[in-house]
């Protein structure tokens, strides 16, 4: 029997947070954090794969999705406010303990959520969620961090051209050896929610607050040595934007980490649904028992 999935909205700071939810709010919670340019909507098919087992909860981040998109004016669109909105939210389902699955934008805020309280993440799966500068692909991240050091209309072009549909659709097929496994509604849904007024400023807002996550790697890799929480790493080995190196990184400050490589781009969960669904399942199985 496949599990149902609930969509749902808590307010949180007074913001409306739309998150999907399956699975016996008793069972271990897992909660899956997305990455740029997406949503929750990335996790549809994991979510059902893992709720027979655990409490599976995805929340769309503030300015994405189906969540509230304030203005610049109302909200200040850093990753340090994205993780207070996340951690609202757990707070307000009384999540207590989770595992957490990472990718992209989902790796600094789960970063975020470990370094406050380190006893409430069980597990961590990371999907293409980088944690230290050796994930860090050229040129993409030579733009995105001129951007940031100095914003302006010399810098701003390339960090607009990620606003685009030829990009969202880039970001979804590059490095995917069979791009007919790869559902066009996934750009098509991604840029419909980039195109929405305002929310260029938003995302530009956020790639200017990017080296902010830079600067906790070193508190991360300490939280990583220090905890020795149990972490699988299974990353899409074609990605452009994060590379493997920045799977294969983890093992520096984790030994016992498991690292996968897969055959695959930055959302390999695309193209490689079954295969993750499965490392997954058997990670958790061990590591939460």
């Amino acid at each position: 029997m496949i599990p149902s999935v609930h969509h749902r909205t808590a307010t949180v700071d007074g913001l409306e947070v739309f998150y999907r939810e399956a699975g016996d709010p008793q069972a271990p919670a897992v909660v899956l954090l997305h990455g740029f340019p997406t949503s929750s909507h990335m996790f549809r098919h994991l979510i059902p794969a893992l709720a027979d087992r655990y409490h599976v909860i995805a929340p769309d981040h503030i300015g994405f999705g189906q969540s509230a998109m304030p203005s610049l004016a109302d909200f200040p669109y850093t990753f340090d406010a994205l993780t207070r909105i996340t951690s609202g939210l757990l707070r307000r389902l009384e999540v207590d303990r989770f595992a957490m699955y990472v990718q992209d934008y989902g790796a600094p805020i789960g970063w975020r959520l470990a370094l406050q309280a380190p006893d409430r993440v069980t597990a961590i799966v990371s999907q293409n969620g980088n944690a230290y500068e050796d994930g860090f692909v050229k040129p993409f991240w030579d733009a995105a961090f001129a951007y940031a050091q100095s914003p302006g209309p010399d810098t701003e072009g390339p960090m607009r051209s990620a606003l685009t549909s030829e990009i969202t659709r880039w970001q979804y097929v590059n490095g995917v050896a069979d791009p007919s496994l790869v559902s066009p509604d996934n750009w098509l849904h991604d840029q419909a929610l980039l195109d929405r007024p305002g929310n260029d400023e938003i995302q530009l807002k956020l790639f200017r607050d990017y080296p902010t996550n830079v600067d906790l790697y070193p508190q991360v890799h300490r939280y990583f040595r220090d905890s020795r929480v149990p972490l699988l790493a299974v990353w899409g080995a074609n990605d452009e934007i994060f590379g493997p190196a920045g799977a294969e990184a983890f093992g520096r400050d984790l030994p016992q980490a498991e690292i996968h490589l897969l055959d695959s781009g930055h959302f390999a969960l695309e193209s490689h649904l079954p295969d993750i669904a499965e490392l997954m399942r058997d990670f958790l199985g061990r590591a939460l028992s």
